[in-house]
């Protein structure tokens, strides 16, 4: 196998590495941000539950922008097709996200009247952003209107309107928010305390059993639902363009084929499930350091499913299957891939540790008086 076919299924995995951790860690801050105004009955319980995150999110960020640029840098037909194809959705995602930093400022300067008004804006930043996470996995499932012309001029053929609204897209939009939720009560329980760790208890075990159940109906959605798969052979090391004549066709139950040609795969969608299951069983038991692990594997498999079913496709094509950009068509060059995995082979080890020590030094449970006490919290 040659170096670059090589590098383009490092990046792949990697891809899905970061897409995992953005999930975890910045579905934990989101799911805090949704659960803030039901775990917190008054201003000093939700000071707690933001104080809980505030050491931590504007660092999470990280992992939101290392999975955008490696899109850019990796996949750059990707990344310039699907920020093209969902322009509209990633205004609204954007402008979801601003609303957060500017909430965290805001309430703990405005008066009572304001700080309920940033409290609904916590749980639109928080809740808005999972939903379009888990909306464009459904999307890119299904498949994605758009076509190029032979001068490689980008064309898009539906609507946003049809991938917000989209019955699939928004039961893995709901996916991604439950998971986000359990991860964010799960949190909330290591360092909060009563009433709320009562309250996000209940929250994060409801967001793991939604999630298990609606990942279940997404197998069997999935396995009866049009997937995409080459029709002739095809060079893995082909030019980088989606006009480089691939031949591609729909069948029905496709995207299991993977699973039936490498039965070890069937090892991701389990991994999801224990790790949902889990996640509600170790909060049941009051256990949460271990709920929470089980959360980012929640993550890791539902993410890594996803992957396992659509390789080596990205973001197929609905209007012309032909042109479906997959890890073959849409990478960078041999020599970016490379000096791109030697950066990230050494900042990656160092942004986890850096984030584990973080965790380490804020460790400890928040509590009411806490921040009533100290001029520099939330």
């Amino acid at each position: 196998m040659e170096m670059y076919v090589v590098l383009k299924v490092i990046w792949a995995v990697l891809l899905g590495v970061l897409l995992s951790g953005l999930g975890t860690m910045v579905g934990m801050d989101m799911g805090v941000g949704t659960l803030l105004r039901f775990v917190g009955k008054n201003d000093g319980e939700r000071r707690v539950a933001l104080n809980i995150i505030g050491p931590h999110w504007d660092g999470n960020q990280v992992w939101f922008i290392l999975g955008g640029g490696a899109i850019f840098a990796a996949f750059p037909t990707l990344y310039a097709t699907s920020f093209s194809v969902f322009y509209v959705v990633m205004i609204l995602l954007l402008f979801s996200m601003i609303m957060r930093p500017v909430a965290f400022e805001y309430r703990s300067k405005a008066g009572s009247t304001w700080r309920a008004t940033w409290d609904w804006a916590f749980l639109i930043s928080g809740a808005v952003p999972m939903i379009v996470y888990g909306a464009a996995f459904g999307n890119v499932l299904e498949g994605v209107g758009f076509h190029f012309s032979w001068t490689g001029q980008y064309f898009q053929d539906e609507s946003f309107l049809g991938y917000l609204l989209n019955p699939f897209a928004v039961m893995c939009g709901v996916v991604s928010l439950s998971l986000s939720i359990a991860q964010g009560g799960t949190m909330l329980m290591l360092r909060g305390e009563e009433p709320i760790f009562g309250r996000a208890r209940v929250a994060a075990m409801g967001g793991a059993l939604v999630a298990a159940v609606l990942f279940a109906v997404g197998g069997v959605w999935v396995a009866h639902m049009n997937g995409f798969v080459f029709t002739a052979p095809v060079d893995p090391n082909m030019p980088a363009t989606p006009l480089a004549g691939q031949t591609v066709g729909l069948a029905p139950g496709a995207w299991l084929n993977n699973f039936h040609a490498y039965p070890l795969l069937w090892a991701l969608p389990a991994i999801g499930f224990v790790g949902m299951l889990g996640n509600a069983l170790f909060n049941a038991a009051r256990v949460p350091v271990v709920a929470w692990w089980c959360g980012a594997l929640a993550w890791i498999g539902a993410i890594f499913t996803t992957g396992a079913a659509m390789f080596p496709f990205l973001m197929p094509s609905s209007s012309d299957p032909n042109v479906s950009l997959t890890v073959w068509n849409a990478t960078g060059s041999e020599y970016n891939l490379g000096w791109m995995l030697v950066f990230a082979l050494v900042f990656t080890p160092i942004i986890i540790a850096y984030t584990s020590w973080c965790f380490y030094v804020m460790r400890g449970k928040v509590k009411v008086s806490d921040v009533a006490n100290d001029s520099h919290s939330y």
